[in-house]
């Protein structure tokens, strides 16, 4: 017989996060502080309009690149937030997830050989992608002392003459970093100089907590060169209706579009028509949920501290990221015996990266009562230790 697998799947590394999940949800009065998800239900006005898309017999296939109503309100979108125009028609794609653009973006852009730029700590999905079609990811370890984020030397040091793209994952998972204006003028300057790519991933744009987010495709010259990700899933709480979309160029987007048609047709067709009021009437819920996360990484991080873990202050998405060094463990031994004594399960730093070892991912996507609990266990825990 012969063999069945690939020898390309077969390297590919499993989530580190799943495993953790798993035990979780076999683990009586075990708490989770790992998972990457808004403990908010989706705005009812947002739900309405999905449950009314289906009394009006909406299952139909849309467009593929998706519905014409959502493409114009996200091409409104990126203008009022990102100040950068694209033509709804040409330049937008609606995607199953961000991950899904990600996937699309690298399939359509890369070929067998060309270097990827992946700035780590960051979210799993970025090295198996680059791996599936051959093209090598090349690992930017960013440090705690920059507060992780990615500078101008650390960008440098990687470039190769076969760089062809850089994954910019700001605002970050697990790390909750983010890039200001100042930093990114000065990537954006090197990615002109050394003509290259971004493939700029902004699911958590909103839950930014310092300031506005600033994208790097509104930097001078970096449109043409930059693929927007973003998506429906943190910022109005709509993980299960899996919506994503991706922003580009014309001849970028229409060779995503290729491969879209040929392996999704098209994103759920009520899920899109929910999306449509989510961007008209949801920017009041947005700002709810993202004071409430203000105030729980407040919490979280004030609690860390006063336990005696280091913890720099992260002003994105919905993690913190402190380190377990001074214990003596490995990040895994140190999330491993929590939930086994304590039952709180977090996520070992080395799930988004080798160089995460010695930290932790903490969500705080939870309720502050939860997290009460669990960081009382926390504590506990680090007392005995």
């Amino acid at each position: 017989m012969k063999e069945p697998l690939s020898e390309v799947i077969k390297e590919v590394k499993p989530s580190g996060i799943r495993k953790f999940f798993d035990i979780v949800s076999e683990m009586k009065d075990a708490i989770s502080l790992g998972v990457g998800e808004p403990d908010f239900d989706t705005p009812w006005h947002i739900r309405e309009e999905g449950i009314y898309s289906l009394e009006r017999g909406r299952t139909f296939y849309t467009s593929n690149a998706g519905l014409k109503e959502l493409k114009i309100e996200i091409s409104n979108y990126l203008k009022r937030k990102i100040n950068v125009d694209y033509d709804y028609n040409d330049e937008i794609i609606i995607t199953v997830g961000g991950s899904e653009a990600i996937d699309i973006a690298m399939r359509a852009m890369l070929n067998p050989g060309d270097e990827v730029l992946i700035p780590q700590p960051s979210y799993v999905s970025y090295v198996p992608c680059a791996q599936l079609i051959h093209a090598v990811p090349v690992i930017i370890e960013l440090k705690e002392e920059n507060e992780f984020r990615l500078t101008k030397q650390e960008l440098l040091d990687s470039i190769t003459d076969k760089t062809k793209m850089l994954v910019l994952p700001f605002p970050n998972n697990p790390t909750g970093a983010i890039m200001e204006m100042e930093d990114l003028k000065e990537i954006a300057q090197v990615c002109v100089e050394k003509d290259i790519f971004v493939l700029s991933d902004e699911i958590y744009s909103e839950l930014t907590y310092k300031g506005k987010h600033t994208s790097i495709a509104s930097m001078p010259g970096m449109r043409d060169r930059t693929v927007v990700i973003n998506g429906f899933s943190k910022a109005y709480a709509m993980t299960g209706w899996r919506l994503g979309y991706a922003a580009a160029p014309k001849m970028i987007l229409e060779q995503m579009l290729k491969i879209h048609q040929f392996t999704i047709m098209c994103a759920p067709t009520n899920s899109q028509y929910a999306a449509v009021d989510a961007l008209r009437n949801g920017d009041k819920d947005v700002q709810i949920m993202c004071e409430s996360y203000n105030q729980r990484r407040r919490f979280v991080v004030h609690e860390l501290r006063d336990m005696g873990m280091e913890c720099f202050e992260p002003y994105g998405a919905f993690y913190v990221f402190p380190s377990i060094k001074k214990f003596g463990m490995t990040s895994e031994e140190f999330a491993n015996r929590l939930l086994e004594e304590e039952k709180v399960a977090v996520v070992p730093g080395t799930a988004f990266g080798d160089c995460g070892e010695g930290f932790l991912r903490i969500s705080y996507a939870y309720s502050l009562e939860n997290l009460k609990i669990a960081l009382q266990r926390v504590r506990k825990f680090v007392e005995r230790l």
